[in-house]
C-alpha cells in the first residue's frame, strides 16, 4: 500500500507507487457499489496523471453499471456543483488538492455533491476492504456521457447571489492579479474576474498540470505573485492550489498572506451582513472567535477536514464554515469549501468597504500562527507518537476534538496526524510572532523524542 492515505478528505497517494491502475479500480468499483450502481459526476484537476485516473476511475465505475457524467478539468467545487444540479447520487473529484504534483486522488461525494459523511466514509471503507463489490454482466454496464458546461454554470450561480452586487464590484475597478499554479482555477477564476469587470493580471495560469510553485499556495511559494501584484499596482493578488477550493490572499503593497486571512475577512463581512453562526476546525485562528463576539453569534469548532465543517454546518444552520486553509463554505450554494465563490466575496468586500486590503486587514485582531510537520514512517507511527503526547501534556488544559490542543487564554498549540500526508502536524498561534514560534518548537522537539521511544531510534 505504501504511502496510500484513506481519510475522510478520500483517497490519496504517489503515481507509480501507492496510487497504481488496479487500486483505483479497486476504489472505483467499491464507491459504485455503495452508491447502488447510480449516477456518478467525474471531473479532475490538471495534473498529468488525471488522464490514467480518469481512465481507470471511470472503468470501474462502468463495471459497476454507473451512469458516469464526465465533466473534465474543473475545480473541486465545480465538479460538486454539477453533481448538486443534476441530483446524482454520486461524485468523484481526481485531485490531491494541495499535495506535491507526484500525487493523486479521489475525493468522494454522495447525494447532491455531499462530501463523505463520517458514517459513508465507515461504510465505503467496508466495501473496498473486503472487496464484496457489485459487478454488473454485459448488458448491464454503465455509460459515459460528456458534459461541457460546469465552469459557465459555476460563474452563473455566483452572479446570482444576493449578497453580490455587480454593479458596486464593477463600478470599483479593480486590478487583480492570479496565480492558479496552472491548476483547475485557471481557466474560470480569470473568467469570473472579468465578469465582475476586473483588469485581470495571469500569473500560471494554462492548465497544464505543470506546477511552478508549490501547489499549496503558503507565502513562500507566491513570491511572483508578490512582485507583479507589487510592481503592476494591483489592488489584489490572489492564488489557488491545485484543484481550486482554496483561496489564498496577497495584499496591494505586494505582502502575502496567511492562508487564516482568508476566511476571517470573508466571516467578518459576511456576519456583518447576515446574522449566523460560523463553524471553524480546532486549527483555525483565534480570529473567528473575536470576529463571533464582536457579532455576537456563536463559533462552534469541529475537528480538521471540510466534511467535519459541513457536518457541524447542517447541525447548527450555519451561515458560514470554514477553515484556516483558505477554504471557505457558502451553503447557498454548495457544501465544500469553494475558492471561487471566495473571489466574488472578497470582491464585495473590497468594493463594500471602500478600503484596501492593507487597511483591511489592519483592522482584523492580530495574532501570529506558526505551522510545522514532522515526517513520519508510517501512520501507526503518528498514531503512537500522539497516544504518548496525551500523557506528557497531561498537565495542561487539553482539547481533543482533534490531536491533541493545549489551549491557555490567548494562544493554542494543535499536534494533529495529517488526513493527507503521511505527517504529524503542529499549529500554534500567540500574540506574537516569537512566543507561536517558541510553542511550536519547543512541541516539535518534545514530539521527536516521543517518536523515537516509538520507533527505538537513539
Amino acid at each position: 500500500m505504501g504511502n496510500l492515505i484513506i481519510s475522510a478528505s478520500g483517497v490519496r497517494g504517489t503515481i507509480g507507487s501507492s496510487l497504481s491502475p488496479m487500486e483505483i479500480s479497486r476504489f472505483a468499483t467499491a464507491f459504485g457499489t455503495f452508491i447502488g450502481s447510480q449516477t456518478v459526476v467525474v471531473g479532475r484537476d490538471t495534473r498529468t496523471s488525471g488522464e490514467m485516473v480518469k481512465g481507470s476511475l471511470i472503468s470501474g465505475l462502468i463495471a459497476t453499471g454507473c451512469c458516469t457524467i464526465d465533466v473534465g478539468v474543473c475545480p473541486t467545487p465545480t465538479i460538486l456543483l454539477m453533481s448538486k444540479k443534476i441530483r446524482a447520487e454520486g461524485s468523484v473529484v481526481i485531485t490531491a488538492s494541495h499535495n506535491p504534483v507526484d500525487w493523486n486522488g479521489l475525493k468522494l461525494a454522495t447525494k447532491s455533491g455531499r462530501l463523505l459523511s463520517a458514517d459513508a466514509q465507515r461504510r465505503f471503507q467496508e466495501i473496498y476492504e473486503s472487496e464484496k463489490v457489485n459487478l454488473v454482466s454485459w448488458d448491464q454496464l454503465g455509460s459515459v456521457e460528456t458534459v461541457d458546461s460546469a465552469i459557465d454554470y459555476h460563474i452563473a450561480q455566483i452572479l446570482e447571489l444576493d449578497w453580490i452586487d455587480l454593479d458596486e464590484i464593477r463600478q470599483r475597478s479593480l486590478k487583480v492579479a492570479i496565480d492558479a499554479c496552472n491548476g483547475a482555477g485557471s481557466i474560470i477564476s480569470p473568467m469570473l474576474l472579468r465578469r465582475l469587470g476586473c483588469e485581470v493580471i495571469e500569473i500560471n495560469c494554462t492548465p497544464n498540470g505543470i506546477f511552478p510553485r508549490s501547489s499549496e499556495p503558503n507565502p513562500k511559494a507566491l513570491k511572483e505573485l508578490c512582485q507583479v501584484t507589487k510592481s503592476e499596482g494591483a489592488h489584489l493578488g490572489i492564488a489557488h492550489d491545485g484543484d481550486a477550493d482554496r483561496l489564498v490572499l496577497v495584499s496591494d503593497q505586494g505582502v502575502p498572506l496567511s492562508s487564516e486571512y482568508t476566511y476571517a475577512l470573508i466571516a467578518d463581512f459576511f456576519v456583518g451582513q447576515r446574522k449566523g453562526d460560523l463553524v471553524a476546525t480546532v486549527s483555525t485562528s483565534l480570529m473567528l472567535n473575536d470576529i463571533a463576539d464582536k457579532h455576537s453569534v456563536e463559533l462552534h469548532r469541529t475537528p480538521v477536514g471540510v466534511g467535519h465543517v459541513i457536518e457541524k454546518m447542517e447541525q447548527v444552520g450555519a451561515t458560514l464554515g470554514g477553515e484556516g486553509t483558505g477554504g471557505v463554505i457558502y451553503p447557498e450554494i454548495l457544501h465544500t469549501a469553494d475558492g471561487i465563490t471566495s473571489i466574488a466575496a472578497i470582491l464585495q468586500l473590497l468594493a463594500s468597504s471602500n478600503r484596501s486590503m492593507t487597511d483591511l486587514v489592519s483592522l482584523m485582531p492580530r495574532y501570529w500562527m506558526d505551522k510545522k510537520k514532522i515526517d513520519t514512517p508510517s501512520q501507526d507511527v503518528a498514531d503512537a507518537v500522539l497516544d504518548l503526547a496525551l500523557t506528557a501534556f497531561a498537565n495542561d488544559d487539553l482539547d481533543t476534538t482533534d490531536g491533541v490542543k493545549r489551549v491557555w487564554d490567548d494562544k493554542w498549540v494543535n499536534i494533529r496526524k495529517s488526513g493527507t500526508e503521511p505527517v504529524i502536524r503542529v499549529f500554534s498561534e500567540a500574540r506574537s510572532i516569537q512566543e507561536a514560534k517558541n510553542l511550536c518548537q519547543s512541541t516539535v522537539e518534545t514530539l521527536g523524542r516521543l517518536e523515537k521511544c516509538v520507533t527505538g531510534y537513539n
